[in-house]
């Protein structure tokens, strides 16, 4: 650089006349010399003119011509392969959309599939909603069925009227206490009877069949509720079972008292008589559809109807107690040393132990056939309960009824006395078939299985 910088610094020290004196001095440079390179930089010849630059621009003007060549071979080689670059983008692009595309398309799946599961769980919740209502409407409908069932059961004796009460008054209502002797036969329907049969049990809450539950435990709540109406359901089954057996084990027993007795129970019944009643006959039908439970209801109202005309029937057979309180007999049927001579005598009925002025009272339905003075029997009543049946009440002190008159169970008919041929206060009770006395106790008996059911 030293040597560039000294050749350029020569020309300017000499002075203008020197120019020519110097050119003189020097032989003409030929054109390629001129155009050559210099010893210390290159010269450009152009038209008489000269162009000098040093080895730096030279070397920067080869570079760029060198770069510009290359970029031209490189946008070549561009231009020659721009096809297959431009599909692989294009590919590339359409590669990409299509995995946007899917990944949509996978999201709208994937609502749609959410979408169409709450709207599935909607409808299970509603369809399981609805027929756990549709249960618990049966379920109701059948304890309204069972608690319209009378319960079949059997009074124990009959308890007094107040003082003072007429005669003639029937016995209370009310379910008397139970003895070893039965004294009647009721329908009673005890008050806790609709409780027994849960008829009043709640069983689910109030909910709206269509409003979908968007609650965590839906199931549990369902299934509890589905739980709670097989607990009733079971109960419900029980109590008819429950019913349907004893109805069965009742008329059982009834038919049993009729087969014990040696009676025709075919005459009996026909010879009941019939309370007023009436209406077109509209037969029974059983549902083709029906299911257990109405099929078992159906056979229970049936078993019902019959217990019912039994009871009837049975309100004319005296396997009732005449009096109340504890059984004791002071002389039994059958052969006795009499009383009053001393030697064996036939005694027709039964002796019953009693205070004098207790009530006595009717074994069975029936019609006043005699009432007064008897003989040996003191003031007597005999009472005629049909089909050859009478019973006979003797050594009285006071009589409440007359001939003629209509009877009903446990109506009072008179007063415990010793008239007659009588050593003491007592009732003497005679029961007879077609007039032959027979003993009181085989009637008794039967009203005592009848009523240990």
């Amino acid at each position: 650089m030293s040597y560039r910088s000294g050749h350029y610094s020569e020309y300017p020290h000499h002075h203008s006349h020197d120019h020519g004196r110097a050119s003189a001095r020097r032989p003409a440079a030929s054109p390629a010399a001129a155009a050559g390179p210099a010893r210390d930089g290159y010269t450009l010849v152009h038209a008489g003119k000269q162009v000098r630059f040093g080895p730096v621009v030279f070397w920067i003007v080869v570079g760029t011509v060198t770069v510009l060549g290359m970029w031209s071979a490189a946008t070549a080689t561009y231009f020659a392969f721009r096809d297959d670059v431009l599909t692989r983008l294009i590919a590339r692009q359409a590669e990409m959309q299509y995995a946007y595309e899917d990944r949509i398309a996978e999201l709208r799946a994937k609502v749609d599939r959410t979408t169409s599961r709450q709207l599935l769980d909607q409808e299970q919740f509603d369809q399981k909603l609805d027929q756990i209502m549709r249960r618990q409407t049966a379920l109701e409908s059948r304890a309204t069925a069972l608690g319209a069932i009378p319960d079949v059961g059997v009074t124990g004796s009959i308890r007094p009227p107040a003082r003072g009460a007429a005669a003639g008054d029937s016995a209370p209502s009310g379910t008397p206490k139970p003895s070893p002797i039965s004294d009647t036969v009721i329908f009673v329907a005890p008050p806790d009877r609709e409780a027994r049969l849960e008829s009043r049990a709640p069983i689910a809450p109030a909910v709206q069949p269509n409003q979908f539950a968007k609650v965590q435990g839906v199931d549990n709540v369902l299934v509890r509720l589905q739980s709670s109406l097989d607990k009733i359901e079971s109960r419900q089954i029980a109590a008819l079972n429950a019913v349907e057996d004893g109805m069965d084990s009742r008329m059982r027993r009834m038919r049993g008292v009729f087969s014990d007795l040696g009676l025709d129970m075919a005459q009996l019944e026909a010879a009941t008589p019939r309370a007023p009643m009436g209406g077109p006959f509209v037969p029974v039908k059983l549902p083709p559809n029906a299911g257990a439970f109405e099929r078992q209801l159906y056979r229970i109202n049936v078993t019902r109807a019959q217990v019912e005309r039994l009871n009837r029937t049975l309100a004319l057979v005296p396997y009732r107690k005449p009096v109340i309180g504890e059984v004791e007999f002071t002389s039994g049927f059958g052969v006795r040393s009499d009383p009053f001579l001393g030697r064996p005598a036939m005694h027709t009925g039964l002796d019953f132990r009693a205070a004098s002025g207790d009530p006595v009272r009717a074994t069975a339905n029936g019609k006043v056939a005699s009432a007064g003075w008897a003989g040996g029997y003191g003031r007597m009543v005999e009472i005629d309960h049909g089909n050859g049946l009478s019973t006979r009440y003797g050594h009285l002190s006071e009589i409440g009824v007359k001939v003629g008159d209509q009877i009903k169970i446990g109506q009072v008919i008179g007063e415990v006395g010793s008239t007659g041929r009588s050593t003491g206060p007592h009732l003497h009770y005679e029961t007879r078939i077609d007039g032959e006395a027979v003993d009181p106790q085989k009637f008794l008996r039967a009203g005592v299985r009848l009523a240990a059911g």
